[in-house]
């Protein structure tokens, strides 16, 4: 198949998180022929039962590893295709991705080039459970280049997040004597306005720090006072995070417990003389990594924008350019190891 043949052919695998076994099996039984014929292996990372990651090498030493995530958000969106754009969901996170490193270690194996290997791992929308899983089994990979849409250009950074569940807790009452009860809502509430006027910190390269309050949730009936209210919210990081949790307990005390679900830290990322950069808001598998896999780079076709929503889509000129960037990486890489 072509790369976009390959790309809808993924896309029309249903992999949301949790649900990656369909799309594994798929990926190994992709490359299982190209390890038979040019002396490679496959195989599967067991992550937990009916989820695993896949891992392929071509050549004795391992000198750089093409990356992405098998899982995507939900809901499935099965593929459709246009002059320009094939569309679905993972076409830009990662699906297209994908295809374009297959694509890509199919012709440099078809040149000769040996020494690289592709890695697909589950729950990266998530927890990024196969990344962890993959930095506790590493391969002595030195690079490691990780695919995420950041419209072919090569990303110097990435924002970190930190994510809290904010709790509330009151006490019920019927609500035409308010005054007998005690509102875990009004204590939320007053909670997150404290929150959302907290200074977030700014970096000269990643940019500002931004705060989201991505869920609320509480009471049981407009006529009873709320015994219980939740929050959750999410912060890009842009640096250390210790300022911004000392913040956040000051403005809940006496309101709200705060809960924390994750933190995934800031990161700097290598660069490659010659390529368009950028820096991008969002987080990836690499800090889950955790320089198991070798030095990380960041870069994908397709625009994050589009990535999560009912109108993703990659562009198809974006993927025939990112099979051409992946097989370069892949060589010059090599060739800086070797020297």
């Amino acid at each position: 198949m072509n790369v976009f043949e390959l790309t809808r052919a993924l896309v029309d695998i249903d992999s949301i998180t949790g649900n990656e076994e369909a799309a594994g099996n798929y990926f190994y039984t992709l490359l299982e022929p190209l390890a038979a014929r040019y002396g490679g292996r496959v195989e599967r990372m067991e992550v937990e039962p009916r989820r695993f990651n896949v891992f392929a090498q071509f050549g004795e030493r391992l000198h750089v590893t093409l990356s992405t995530h098998l899982d995507t958000v939900p809901p499935f969106i099965a593929s459709t295709e246009d002059d320009l754009h094939i569309w679905g969901r993972g076409a830009c996170d990662t699906k297209g991705i994908s295809a374009a490193m297959i694509s890509a270690a199919a012709e440099l194996l078809e040149a000769g080039q040996r020494d690289f290997g592709l890695l697909f791992v589950v729950g990266e929308e998530r927890n990024s459970a196969g990344a962890y899983a993959a930095a506790r089994s590493p391969r002595g990979s030195r690079y490691i280049v990780n695919g995420e849409p950041t419209e072919n250009k090569l990303a110097l950074g990435s924002k970190g997040a930190l994510r809290y569940e904010v709790v509330a807790r009151g006490k019920m009452a019927h609500s035409a004597y308010p005054e007998l009860g005690d509102s875990a809502i009004h204590k939320l509430l007053a909670a997150l306005t404290r929150i959302q006027s907290i200074p977030l910190p700014t970096d000269a390269l990643l940019g500002p720090s931004t705060l989201n309050v991505g869920t609320i949730a509480g009471g049981r009936a407009p006529n009873i006072i709320a015994d219980e209210a939740r929050a959750e919210i999410m912060i890009r990081l842009v640096g250390d995070s210790s300022a911004t949790r000392r913040a956040l307990e000051q403005a809940v005390e006496g309101r709200a417990e705060l809960r924390e679900v994750l933190e995934i830290p800031a990161v700097r990322l290598g660069a490659i003389e010659g390529m368009e950069t950028t820096v991008v808001a969002f987080t990836t598998d690499i800090p889950a990594f955790g320089g198991q896999w070798g030095q990380p780079f960041l870069i994908g076709p397709g625009s994050i924008h589009v990535a999560h929503t009912l109108e993703e889509r990659i562009p198809k000129q974006q993927l025939l350019e990112a099979v051409g960037i992946y097989r370069n990486m892949v060589r010059q890489l090599c060739k800086r190891e070797s020297k």
